[in-house]
């Protein structure tokens, strides 16, 4: 077995290689040295708590000291979640059980904890929905997520024992029916509009709003398996800009359905701003979340929280031509 020392000098030269990577990219791009660009992350590690990938994902070779102080970057999130969170509560955030089980007023959904259940009692969940979503109780980034379909199964005992196989830890969901506008942009996903909140002096405030939006025939959304994003005005509920991928790739149409994205407008959009604000008051102590809306013809429900609401989706550059990133919402505060 490699030993611990081994290992982390592996993850070093793993992120050493990964950020040769970009170095080499960026020198590509701009035909500034290698060891300037190398000098000008340190700088923004430094000054700003970007790491190589911000640098790039922001294209911070392009902005002015001025600029990159606006950037909302790794560090600085991390930041912000220590000071907006009690991160004994992030529990509740982390597992989606618990979640489920705190914001259930808000879901709108069957669901069903596997483990620590009755076999009778998930296979009834299962006979009821025919079709259901599996989620990793734990985990991000939309890794592991499953649409089940009990028709694809010789039984539901062998779905059950997939569910129960050694270290699996799911829970289970009814599908979301999605709003009918929303599903003709992408119609494989739930395509959610994450809504940043700030909980300070017991008074919510809402950050930004993006949209999230499937690709490739995925069943997920996130931007980190393959879908994209594109900023919603936050108080009209209207997409304000083209979509990017996190290849970098611009869309104005969805590229499987050929639908307009820029100038969409949510349907229940007052309501699901109401519905993040509300909720944001149910565990003052995490003041700082990201949530997960889905639009159904009903109104809106949430998908999940994030208890790291993350800082990438927010500031691309295709999205802020005038290179202001999204600290000063914050400073404003």
């Amino acid at each position: 077995m490699p030993s611990i020392g081994y290992l982390l000098k592996r993850v070093k030269e793993m992120d050493k290689n990964a950020m040769l990577e970009k170095v080499n990219s960026i020198h590509e791009k701009t035909g500034r040295s290698r060891l300037n660009i190398i000098m000008d992350m340190q700088k923004c590690a430094s000054k700003y708590g970007a790491g190589y990938m911000d640098y790039d994902l922001f294209e911070m070779y392009n902005l002015t000291d001025e600029q990159r102080d606006t950037y909302l970057t790794r560090g600085r999130n991390n930041d912000l979640v220590t000071k907006y969170c009690d991160l004994n509560y992030l529990h509740y955030f982390t597992h989606k059980d618990e979640f489920n089980e705190k914001f259930n007023k808000y879901l709108k959904r069957d669901w069903i904890k596997v483990n620590g259940t009755k076999k009778e009692d998930i296979l009834e969940f299962m006979r009821k929905h025919g079709e259901f979503m599996a989620k990793p109780i734990e985990g991000g980034c939309g890794k592991g997520i499953e649409k089940i379909n009990i028709n694809s199964y010789n039984s539901l005992d062998e779905i059950y024992n997939y569910l129960t196989k050694e270290n699996a830890n799911y829970e289970l969901e009814e599908v979301i029916k999605q709003h009918k506008e929303v599903s003709k942009i992408y119609p494989d996903a739930i395509n959610t509009v994450r809504v940043v909140t700030v909980l300070k002096d017991n008074k919510p405030h809402i950050i930004c709003t993006y949209f999230r939006i499937g690709n490739g025939k995925k069943c997920v959304d996130n931007f980190n398996s393959g879908g994209m994003v594109a900023p919603v005005d936050e108080k009209t509920g209207i997409v304000r800009s083209v979509a990017i991928d996190k290849n970098k790739n611009i869309y104005s149409k969805h590229p499987q359905t050929n639908e307009p994205i820029e100038g969409f407008k949510f349907p229940y959009w007052n309501e699901a701003m109401e519905m993040a604000k509300e909720a944001s008051l149910v565990i003052p102590q995490m003041g700082y979340v990201g949530w997960d809306v889905a639009f159904t013809p009903e109104g809106p429900v949430f998908v999940e929280g994030n208890e790291f609401p993350g800082h990438d989706i927010y500031q691309l550059p295709v999205h802020t031509p005038d290179k202001i990133g999204m600290m000063p919402k914050f400073r404003n505060l």
